[in-house]
């Protein structure tokens, strides 16, 4: 935590903070423009930030696009504000106008960073344990063969069945990655829209999401865990809106019980 005080105690880098809240997923040059800062300033305020977790970054081709990363405040509120009537739930409710800027992108894509406690083999375990799965998807969750092609199917809700709602298998590395593709509206989300073909419409956009693993940079860290979740149609898109927010909880409550498996060792 030391490092994320640090980091927040410089104002150049708290603006460059709130430029990638204000539009998330930001190149180097994009954070530059209209700053008083020389590009090699912004770049090294850059791997502060990087160092402390506020900001991750993702290759795109010759590119690297950096992103708002929300979970070191989560960190914080659990520490000073969780034990406090608001709760846990209270404090991933203030961290949502932090992911909001998703919406705005220009790139209609998810991208969520967390570090866990614990092993690459244990958490791509626990991404394709279909019984583990519910406990941190609330009693829904996927559960597949995990052989590319193969369909994921989807347990509707703790007394539901696995349900095959068009999902594949796309990529699936034992420690290192698992994609795979994303079920499309279905009946229950008809209420979002104003008119049935307004409804029909957005049915026919099916995303993905990726889950990359690697080794954290720090081994106290444990493990970094880069979600990146996209192929919607357009900013506007209500799965875009849905999963914002979910995976924030779904993925706290993975680290959650992952980490407890760690500490118990």
């Amino acid at each position: 935590m030391d490092d994320v005080f640090r980091a927040l105690a410089d104002a150049s880098r708290r603006r460059l903070l709130d430029r990638l809240r204000a539009r998330n997923g930001q190149t180097l040059r994009e954070l530059c423009e209209g700053l008083a800062m020389s590009r090699q300033a912004v770049s090294k305020h850059l791997a502060v930030l990087e160092t402390a977790r506020l900001v991750t970054s993702v290759r795109r081709g010759r590119e690297k696009i950096h992103y708002l990363n929300p979970v070191p405040i989560q960190e914080l509120s659990e520490r000073w504000i969780g034990k406090y009537e608001r709760g846990r739930l209270d404090a991933l409710g203030r961290l949502k106008c932090g992911l909001e800027e998703q919406l705005a992108m220009e790139k209609p894509e998810f991208v969520y960073v967390i570090y866990i406690r614990t092993t690459p083999e244990r958490l791509y375990e626990a991404l394709t344990d279909a019984e583990f799965a519910q406990e941190y998807f609330g009693g829904w969750g996927p559960m597949s063969d995990w052989k590319v092609g193969s369909p994921v199917l989807w347990k509707m809700g703790p007394d539901g069945a696995y349900e095959d709602l068009g999902q594949a298998v796309i990529e699936a590395v034992p420690g290192r990655k698992l994609a795979y593709t994303w079920h499309r509206l279905l009946p229950m989300h008809r209420q979002l829209f104003d008119t049935e073909g307004e409804f029909e419409s957005a049915r026919t956009e099916q995303s993905q999401v990726a889950f990359d693993i690697q080794r954290a940079e720090t081994p106290a860290l444990g493990v970094k865990l880069t979600i990146t979740h996209d192929g919607f149609d357009s900013v506007d898109s209500e799965m875009l809106k849905g999963v914002s927010d979910g995976w924030v909880m779904i993925l706290s409550t993975l680290k959650t019980l992952l980490e407890r498996e760690d500490s118990a060792r």
